[in-house]
């Protein structure tokens, strides 16, 4: 087992020691990077706004449940909700969910590149595949992640602005009150530091797993399924770490 998992991550850095060179054509590479920018970037977009604006809406209102006491002022609702997508959901939570769908994405087309044999063409023809396949998408998810969580952070609040608005379980004022109270602008940078690190390894882990995948389709399914795992574990791994860094 300790064996085998030396051995994965010792193929996992030389595969990123050829992937984080230098293209060679860097028109391919822009070309490939904007394709990439759209695919797994652009187009999650809507899931995450979605996602984050009835977790924004449930967290009010479970912050409403559990802060009634007259001994707690109302806007504290508002300021534990705005910390809790800045903190954790939006940056952590986001990118498990991403890890699952942008990860898993990755994992099989690389791999099936590599099971019908393309990525062996490539490199017949004195093309570096690791670094024209992987690099673009590694570039892609790092510049977009961090635009994802600001967008989810602001889609969560006016999830809780509209529950506040159409519930009135307190005063719209005081909701509002509350966003704006107390705010540490370290908290978002916390975040997108957070969302740098796991969109790297959320591109670079699938893309390890889809470059080492043989066989056939099944093959394919098993290295899509094994990335998202190790993903996930890493990100909750990394965000314990960060976590430790950043707000000691």
């Amino acid at each position: 087992m300790i064996r085998q998992s030396i051995h994965r991550f010792g193929e996992y850095v030389l595969l990123m020691a050829r992937a984080l060179t230098i293209p060679d054509r860097w028109s391919a590479f822009f070309k490939q990077l904007i394709k990439e920018m759209t695919k797994l970037g652009i187009d999650s977009i809507g899931i995450v706004l979605m996602i984050s604006l009835f977790t924004g809406a449930v967290l009010c209102i479970q912050m409403n449940l559990n802060i009634s006491s007259p001994f707690i002022p109302s806007y504290a609702v508002g300021m534990s909700t705005r910390d809790t997508l800045l903190l954790e959901f939006s940056s952590t939570i986001m990118c498990l969910i991403l890890a699952g769908k942008v990860g898993s994405n990755i994992a099989s087309e690389i791999g099936t590149m590599r099971v019908t044999e393309q990525i062996d063409a490539l490199e017949i023809m004195g093309v570096n595949s690791a670094n024209y396949l992987i690099l673009p998408k590694i570039v892609a998810l790092v510049v977009f992640v961090p635009v994802l969580v600001i967008f989810s952070v602001f889609s969560g609040i006016i999830g809780g602005y509209i529950v506040e608005f159409v519930t009135d379980m307190i005063p719209v004022a005081k909701f509002e009150y509350g966003i704006q109270s107390y705010f540490n602008e370290f908290y978002v940078w916390y975040g997108i530091y957070k969302s740098f690190v796991f969109a790297f390894i959320i591109s670079s882990v699938a893309s390890y797993f889809g470059s080492y995948a043989r066989g056939g389709a099944l093959e394919v399914g098993k290295a899509s399924t094994n990335s998202v795992v190790a993903s996930s574990v890493l990100i909750l791994l990394f965000d314990i770490i960060l976590t430790k860094l950043l707000l000691q």
